[in-house]
């Protein structure tokens, strides 16, 4: 993904062009419902801004034998040979319903995030579009380690439509009487990015920013304030987080005055409230590798991912941020 320079807000700069590049997006399928909510997306994202989608699919071996649903088969050869030959007419499935848009499928055998990531390096994936059930606990071990592993790893941003997506954020899922997905436009009006400030991530704050200023929508700055051991200390610490929120905004960008928001509490239950009081539809949040470990309990932007009403961006931040 390309954030490109931004510009004053004269009449020429409205002209240029969207902030924005995204060449190549990846789509990530197990053929679940929950990936299929997350469809939508990858294709809107595509037509924005006239992206080659690349459909993929891992036969891994717990997939396989849960396809299987416990029947005797002969040989694993033939277990294997039917649920390729399943997936691949599923994955033809998904290609037909994409009309216009640029498209590539792979089908591919063994480690998820070990295939999924020599398609992002071979073909210079700019975002990865998935979906998750954000299930926790016992359950997670065994389902949600795919796409925690897809977070943990990704060189690239990953946008993940999660269990509890809902409202105006949550696109539709429909095709025409082609069989085509019928068109759907992505449209951001509220944008919420959370961040620890102390430091601020460039990267992460940059795309917030640019997505924002694309999309003509309104952008809330968050801090959340886990932890401190003086109560006499909270309203300074609020006013330095304000204060430290707002310097991130540069001023000759063209954008709506952002919001301010400083809570104080759990950061995942904070930032999942203020953006269903705000409607948000995308929360951009930026993570350090080591923040996303493979241990119980889940990180800040698990929580979140498993509990917010819009999708969540997560941006691999080499520091600052969450």
């Amino acid at each position: 993904m390309t954030v490109l320079e931004y510009t004053q807000d004269t009449p020429e700069a409205r002209k240029q062009p969207s902030a924005i590049s995204l060449n190549n997006v990846l789509y990530a399928t197990d053929f679940s419902a929950r990936s299929e909510s997350a469809f939508p997306y990858a294709t809107a994202i595509c037509r924005r801004f006239g992206s080659t989608l690349h459909l993929a699919h891992v036969l891994s071996d717990t997939n396989v034998l849960l396809m299987t649903g416990g029947v005797d088969y002969v040989s694993v050869d033939t277990i294997y040979e039917d649920a390729r030959c399943e997936a691949r007419e599923k994955i033809q499935q998904l290609a037909t319903r994409l009309g216009k848009i640029p498209h590539q499928t792979y089908l591919r055998h063994g480690q998820v995030w070990t295939n999924l990531s020599s398609i992002v390096r071979e073909k210079n994936i700019d975002l990865i579009v998935l979906g998750t059930h954000g299930r926790t606990g016992f359950g997670k071990l065994i389902l949600g380690s795919v796409a925690e592993d897809i977070l943990r790893h990704a060189p690239c941003p990953v946008l993940t439509v999660g269990p509890r997506v809902c409202g105006r954020a949550r696109l539709p899922n429909f095709r025409t009487n082609g069989g085509e997905l019928a068109p759907v436009e992505l449209d951001l009006r509220h944008i919420l990015y959370a961040t620890n400030v102390a430091p601020v991530s460039p990267e992460v704050a940059s795309l917030a920013i640019a997505l924002a200023t694309d999309f003509e929508a309104q952008l809330t700055l968050m801090h959340v304030i886990e932890r401190y051991t003086n109560p006499h200390d909270r309203p300074a610490l609020i006013e330095a987080g304000a204060e430290r929120l707002q310097a991130i905004v540069p001023r000759d960008v063209r954008l709506t005055a952002p919001e301010i928001v400083v809570e104080v509490g759990s950061a995942p239950e904070c930032i999942v409230k203020v953006a269903r009081e705000r409607e948000a539809d995308l929360i951009v949040l930026g993570a350090h590798p080591a923040n996303l470990t493979t241990h119980l309990p889940w990180t800040t932007v698990h929580d979140v991912v498993a509990h917010a009403p819009c999708p969540v961006l997560t941006v691999r931040a080499e520091r600052g941020d969450l």
